[in-house]
């Protein structure tokens, strides 16, 4: 199945979950990112419950903590 992944096209699973896709995406430091899909961030423990459709539109985000006084 074709989904978006930060902008990029990529390929998964048929009606794989979120977590399903973090795994086969090979998602790096998976425990601490953000998944919005298409326009709506979720919460972790949806994860397991969220299955991608054809065509979805999945941003990974990572926030970071940082900078200077």
């Amino acid at each position: 199945m074709c989904i978006t992944v930060n902008g990029k096209p990529a390929g998964v699973s048929d009606g794989v979950n979120i977590n399903g896709m973090l795994e086969e995406l090979k998602t790096q430091d998976a425990l601490y990112v953000t998944v919005q899909l298409n326009g709506v961030i979720l919460e972790r423990k949806e994860f397991d419950s969220v299955n991608l459709r054809e065509n979805d539109v999945v941003e990974l985000l990572y926030f970071m903590g940082g900078g200077s006084c």
